[in-house]
This record gives C-alpha cells, structure tokens and sequence, in this order.
C-alpha cells in the first residue's frame, strides 16, 4: 500500500506521512538545562575522578573523554552537580556548534558534568523515543533551522529560547522505534566505512613520512655506503654527505606580534599565519591581511628559501612544524607564533630543505629539548642547534624530485579518501534526514 503525505508546513521538513504529527521542542522535553563555569581554579588537567565535558569533546556524534579532557576538583563537583547532574538516556547538545553535535547517554555516566556551552536535555518519553530524538536533533536541517538566528562568527551559539520553539516531527513511538533501530544499523555502518578511509589516510600519511625520512637521511641510491652519523635519531647517513648545525648555514628570528587591530580582510599587506606554516609543506599565498608599516615589511619579509619554523603552543606535537618559501611573497610578514630561518648560504636548496626540516626525524630532538610551561615553546637556541644534513646540491636537487613525485602520489591517493569521506558523510546525512522526516518507508522493514 502506498503511503500517504502531507505537507508538515514547516519548509525544512517538506512533507511528512499523513499519520504524523509535528510537536515543539519545549513540548517533547521534559527537562533542559545547562551546567555551569566553576572557578579557574577548580579546572584541573589529567587529575581527579569528575570529568567536565566541553564542546571540545564533541566530534562526528562521539563523546571523547580521553587524558586530555578537563577535570574537576570534588569541591567543585559539590557545586554543580546538582544543577547539572547527568542520567543515563540524557542527550547532551552542543550549544556552540556548526553542525550539530549531540551524543545520547546509552550508559550511567559516572562523574561527569557539563559546562554552560552544552545542554542537557531529558526527552518526554510518553512522546519520543531517545534514539529518534537523538537522530532528529543532529538532522541537518533542523541545526540549520537553529542557526538561522544564532550568534557569533566562527562558533554560533544557539540560545535556550529559540531551541524551545523549534518543531519537530512526531511519529507514532512504533514507528520512531523502528527509525531508530534503522538509523542505528544504517549510520553504524556508515560510520565504520568512514573509520576505514581515515585509518587508511592515517597509514598513507604515516608512509609519506617515512619516504621522506629515508630519502633526506639516507637518501636515494641504495647501494651508497652509510657511516654513523652519531646522532641516534636519525643513524647512519651516507659518507660523502655533510653535516653542519642550523646556526652555520643562516639566521632565525621570531616573528611580528600585534594586537588584532594590526590584522584584518581589509588590510593590504599579505600576513602568514601559524596555521600556513603547520599545514603546507610549502607557504602558499596567505589569505590573511595586515596592516604593516614598511619597516615591518623588511623586518618580517618572507622571501623565497626561507624556512618558518611553529614555534609555540599548547602541545608538543604542534611544534617544530616546518614550511619553505618557494618563491618569495612581496610585502608579506609572518606570526610571532613563527619562527623564520633565512639561509645565507648556498649550501641549501630550497626544495630539499621543503622535505628535510618538515622530516619527522627532527621530532625527537625538539621533543627531548623542548621548554615546557603553561605552553610548548621553540626557541631560537635550540633551533639553531639542529643537525643539518648537507648531501650534493646536485643530490638535493635529485631527492627533492623524487619526493615531489613520491609524495605526490600518496597525496593524491589521500585525496581520494577524503573525497570518499566526505561523499559518506553526505550520504548519512540524506539517510538520517529522509527517516526522521518519514521520507524514508520503513514498516515492511
């Protein structure tokens, strides 16, 4: 039998089955709340039992609770835990969020609280199943339809009162049983599927790096006779290759700190940032803008051969981040979050040093040697201070070639994963979007 439709007179949802109904959030809860900010000094890292959750746990419908999640101490547990005490069928919603992020408590959490930037909300059992609930809030267009009033820029928040007007489909609870247990198997499936394809990307990423270290350590032929090189990080190199600290071959300096006003899309001046140099092997044209006087211009220029170096942050794992200036970008200055090493000798091309410094063979000596406070932090002494191996310039010129095929290849074979992550993540949500929706007929299923 064919089913019947009629138009739910909410434009996101378009038509419903003519058996459902459309219900209000405020409606279909029973309880909505939010946790609170206790003192500076009762978040602690990696210590104590009370775990505090945070947007930042928040990715791809997964709660990640790992060492790096905030604790709180037990006097501040006393303080909140009664305003925002966690059970288990509670849905937990990201009021900051671009795209929805919620996680359903299958489970009793055992001291766990929340901050003001996420919602606790119990759902009316007499009306909604948790599951179907769950699915229907990180719907596409239903965050879609929150964040058409929400503020901020980057992270929008989505207000108390506008998520209490917000409409939502109500099937019969048969019927919303049935969606999720569908919803369940359908995005469990697809979601391992998209495991995969980054587990793959993690091994061609992790492959790419090891091409690289064998090639500007060892380099390419592989019948050339190797000599220790007395640095146990990176073994035996080549015997005609030299080897000379970084300090004997240029110069480093920090580069330019501003308040924000000095930054800005307005500006006319190109600005390169941390994230420029963390992510590219070499420094594309920055998006970013400042408003640079012409000393500044010269003293934090960015000129082809130049290595920037990331230099502070809240992890090690993000310091000692290289990327090369292929060409020089005129009227540009870098990050005081940058580091710039400027060769002033002709002993370096600059597509070797594009894959020597960005080789994860130097991790192990910023990791020994790195300064440690409240941030991670790369100073010039110890940049200075890293072993530069020196093959031929005409043996540079032949590894920076190869890797630029090699590596090529393993990018493009990564992009291909990414793709077919993103056509996933597409297509679950279509399926989560046509069953809550009743787009989908499930009752012969």
């Amino acid at each position: 039998m064919e089913k019947l439709y009629k138009d739910s007179g909410i434009k996101w949802i378009g038509r419903i089955p003519k058996d459902w109904k459309t219900c209000s959030f405020s409606n279909a809860i029973l309880r909505m709340a939010t946790g609170l900010n206790p003192r500076d000094n009762f978040i602690l890292t990696n210590d104590d039992e009370y775990y505090y959750v945070t947007i930042r746990n928040f990715k791809d419908g997964k709660l990640f609770l790992d060492e790096n999640c905030d604790r709180i101490s037990p006097e501040a547990w006393e303080i909140i835990q009664v305003r925002s005490q966690l059970h288990k069928g509670d849905i937990l919603f990201a009021s900051i969020s671009k795209d929805g992020q919620a996680y359903l408590l299958n489970d009793e959490p055992k001291n766990w609280n929340i901050n003001e930037s996420v919602f606790c909300i119990r759902v009316n059992k007499t009306l909604f199943n948790n599951g179907y609930f769950y699915y229907h809030i990180i719907d596409e267009g239903f965050h879609k339809e929150l964040r058409m009033d929400a503020t901020g820029a980057t992270f929008q928040s989505i207000k108390q009162n506008k998520l209490r007007k917000s409409v939502m489909c109500l099937p019969p609870i048969s019927e919303q049983q049935l969606i999720a247990k569908y919803l369940d198997g359908k995005c469990g499936e697809i979601d391992r599927l998209i495991t995969l394809q980054e587990q793959m990307i993690v091994q061609l990423t992790d492959y790419k790096q090891s091409v690289i270290t064998e090639a500007v350590t060892k380099g390419i032929n592989p019948d050339v006779h190797l000599i220790p090189s007395g640095i146990d990080w990176i073994g035996g190199i080549p015997e005609h290759w030299e080897m000379q600290r970084l300090k004997t071959l240029g110069w480093t300096q920090n580069g330019i700190s501003q308040s924000g006003d000095y930054f800005g899309e307005d500006y006319a001046y190109p600005f390169v940032s941390y994230s420029d140099a963390y992510k590219n092997y070499s420094i594309p044209y920055p998006e970013g803008r400042a408003n640079s006087s012409d000393k500044d211009r010269k003293t934090y220029s960015v000129v082809e051969g130049d290595v920037l170096f990331t230099r502070t942050s809240e992890t090690i794992e993000e310091i000692g981040f290289s990327s090369t200036c292929l060409e020089t970008i005129k009227d540009a200055v870098y990050s005081g979050f940058l580091i710039r090493f400027r060769p002033t000798s002709n002993k370096l091309y600059k597509g070797f040093s594009k894959y020597y410094f960005r080789s994860q063979v130097h991790r192990a000596y910023f990791v020994k040697q790195m300064n440690i406070v409240t941030r991670a932090s790369l100073g010039q002494d110890l940049l200075k201070n890293l072993v530069v191996l020196l093959p031929p310039l005409a043996e540079q010129h032949a590894i920076a070639e190869h890797l630029d095929i090699k590596c090529g290849e393993i990018d493009r074979l990564i992009e291909i994963k990414r793709q077919k992550i993103d056509t996933l993540k597409e297509y679950k949500k279509s399926v989560i979007y046509e069953a809550v929706t009743g787009k989908t007929d499930l009752r012969d299923s």
